[in-house]
């Protein structure tokens, strides 16, 4: 299905009024399937989660554009509700970049992060970070404003130079990378409150601001409400699902293991039934008949 762009307001317009935007961390079409249901406007595809929920490993730049795409692809099948997509550092060069947007595209995206970390990336709340040159980047963003063939998907910068360079630095890329002419500008690991108050009064009237709320991260998390007041268009949680469920998961399996059984965890369990009322497929038993 993916993001329908004849719809009466665009992802792109959406941004462009309050309030701002939540949007969750997703992994699967599943975690996609359960947001959508519960009335978000946009979500959110991490690599990090990619690799956390695919391939159980670290985000440090493991996983490739293919396996992120199919991934998306796998989601935007199943909803519509816009995807914001991280493509991390477009995976090599220019070039390398203007294929990932093309492909990202195709498979559905509505807004498509790129970063400016050198390749192999890491998460943007880990340490020892290092970056590609401002030049570099732009060029870039430049080449995946070139590669996309519709105005409304989204190209969204990031920079992670607070934590190589200071915030200033930041900033100073942040404005060549809104020179460059893309949609959005995301200042990763911002530190404190009044740095991202900062970050906002040089920004925020000018072009949609995300950001990214890490559970036990280095920027201060606060709800949508307080974001929104400060100026900031997009709000993530791109890793809460995956921890939550990890969490949860936990508990099962020792449950299951010490006890031989799920009983103990039944009313905290969906049953068979209602399961399949929750991704839809008696209405797909019901299709099927309809080609009888």
């Amino acid at each position: 299905m993916g993001f329908d762009m004849r719809t009466a307001e665009t992802f792109k317009q959406r941004l462009q009024r309050a309030p701002a935007v939540l949007a969750p961390g997703i992994y699967d079409a599943m975690t996609a399937l359960l947001a959508e249901q519960a009335g978000f406007e946009a979500l959110y595809l991490s690599g990090g989660s990619v690799a956390y929920n695919q391939f159980g490993r670290s985000d440090v730049g493991l996983t490739t554009a293919k396996e992120a795409v199919d991934t998306l692809a796998r989601i935007t099948d199943r909803v519509r509700t816009p995807v914001i997509v991280d493509a991390d550092t477009g995976f090599g060069n220019a070039l390398n970049t203007q294929r990932t947007v093309r492909d990202f595209e195709r498979a559905g995206a509505a807004m498509i992060q790129l970063e400016d970390q050198s390749f192999p990336k890491r998460c943007g709340h880990l340490e020892n970070k290092s970056l590609v040159s401002t030049a570099e980047m732009c060029g870039k963003l430049r080449a995946a404003l070139d590669a996309r063939n519709s105005p409304e998907l989204l190209i969204l910068a990031r920079t992670d130079a607070v934590a190589v360079e200071g915030l200033d630095a930041a900033i100073e890329r942040a404005e060549a990378y809104l020179a460059c002419g893309v949609d959005g500008i995301f200042i990763e690991a911002v530190t404190s409150v009044a740095d991202m108050d900062r970050v906002c009064g040089t920004f925020a009237k000018r072009v949609p601001l995300l950001a990214n709320m890490i559970e036990g991260g280095k920027t201060p998390v606060q709800d949508i409400d307080e974001l929104g007041e400060r100026g900031f268009r997009i709000v993530i949680f791109p890793g809460g699902t995956a921890r939550f469920v990890a969490r949860q998961l936990q508990t099962y399996f020792q449950s299951l293991k010490q006890h031989g059984t799920t009983l103990p965890l039944r009313n905290q369990m969906l049953d068979f039934n209602e399961l399949n009322h929750l991704i839809g497929t008696p209405e797909l038993l019901e299709l099927a008949r309809s080609y009888e």
